[in-house]
């Protein structure tokens, strides 16, 4: 990982304003609203946010937060140029030092905007790995325009992961601008009041001495629900003491798709939807293994907070996910049911105190490791470098 020496520069002001697609919930929008959060302590750094489409639920939070947050209504790719040239407009308005912009659509309608509008700091923020799994035709597309104009719009490509870096470094962008500034995790926020996980147990009337097994991602195919669902059926079928927990956007009963998935496996009252939940946290605290079995990943948010919440956890081996929970024997081949259920399996053989264990370590490793305090840090010091340097 780079690292940054700023001791010397000078200390005004950085303004910086950031641009995104929206500003739901979200890997990237999340990890957005952590930095902005953290950088709140620092006197000399100013946040704005402008989202390509609607307010969401995170713009809302930040705007609670006195942070100015901008929205520019676009409903479809096909309002690009109109949505571009009010993005250039309000960027001529507001003349931030830096422009931070957050994955593909917002790198190149942002990117663009900010040189046509004079402003040369422009800082691009990849965040996906393989988007050939689960990726539009046009975001390939805007990729790959990405890729050609990388050498030329921004002065800093951010990837959030080494897979990430590799992939794009392979479909054209520049290498000599890209470097990786991992997710970070503000811990305190992970914390849940103790008996949370015990009262969600007992909302799902679930017993204590009943073994859950929680999988966290909106339903998308890159998250491929289908072969947790998979697995978890053969976990089930000689597990009768194994229940199987899905949160997030679109994981509801409303949902035949899923439904229809889970009701095939023969099993269907081992598994529990909850839906988008605002108490991830307690979710986690009441669980028993983590589980994340996505087709492509970049930097994985969400293995990285259950590992902060002390879960044993086992992964698909996508982008830096094995890097981040760093033990190989709880990694297995993405899209593979099979090899997923015996890991599965093995995981929910041992012992409490093992799994305890497991949970302890991984949850050291992010405390020593993956902090919001350390990245923010990171990103504050890349803001100044990209200024003094010209």
């Amino acid at each position: 990982m780079e690292h940054f020496d700023v001791s010397g520069l000078a200390r005004k002001t950085v303004n910086v304003t950031h641009i995104i697609i929206g500003l739901n919930v979200g890997g990237a929008e999340s990890m957005l609203k952590r930095l902005i959060e953290s950088h709140g302590r620092q006197p000399d750094i100013e946040h704005a946010v402008i989202s390509l489409t609607d307010l969401g639920v995170l713009g809302a939070q930040l705007r609670e937060q006195g942070v100015a947050v901008y929205c520019l209504g676009m409903s479809s790719v096909a309002k690009g140029p109109v949505v571009f040239f009010g993005l250039r407009k309000l960027l001529q308005r507001l003349r931030p030092d830096i422009v931070h912009t957050w994955m593909y659509h917002a790198d190149l309608l942002g990117g663009l905007a900010a040189r046509s509008a004079g402003l040369h700091n422009v800082i691009w923020c990849v965040r996906s790995t393989d988007i050939r799994k689960g990726g539009s035709k046009v975001t390939v597309l805007i990729r790959k325009l990405c890729a050609g104009l990388s050498g030329r719009i921004p002065r800093v490509i951010v990837c959030a992961a080494e897979a990430s870096r590799r992939v794009h470094e392979a479909v054209g962008y520049a290498p000599e601008k890209m470097q990786v500034v991992p997710n970070g995790f503000e811990l305190d926020k992970l914390k849940c009041r103790k008996g949370a996980g015990p009262a969600v147990r007992d909302e799902l009337g679930v017993s204590q001495n009943c073994k859950l097994v929680i999988s966290v991602g909106r339903y998308n195919p890159v998250k491929d629900h289908k072969t947790f669902i998979k697995a978890a059926g053969k976990v089930a079928a000689g597990h009768g003491d194994v229940r199987f927990v899905l949160v997030g956007r679109d994981l509801e009963r409303s949902n035949t798709e899923l439904v229809s998935m889970i009701d095939a496996t023969g099993h269907s009252g081992a598994f529990y939807l909850l839906g988008e939940r605002s108490d991830v946290p307690a979710c986690l605290q009441a669980s028993d293994v983590f589980c994340l079995h996505s087709v492509t990943e970049g930097f994985p948010n969400v293995l990285g907070e259950a590992m902060a919440a002390g879960l044993p956890c086992v992964t698909t081996d996508v982008g830096d996910a094995s890097y981040l929970l760093d033990n190989p024997d709880w990694v297995v081949p993405a899209a593979s049911p099979s090899r997923l259920a015996e890991k599965l399996n093995a995981m929910l053989s041992l012992t409490p105190a093992e799994r305890q264990q497991l949970g302890a370590v991984a949850a050291l490793r992010i405390r020593e490791n993956f902090t919001m305090d350390v990245i923010s840090r990171r990103y504050y010091d890349l803001y100044r470098l990209v200024l003094a340097s010209r």
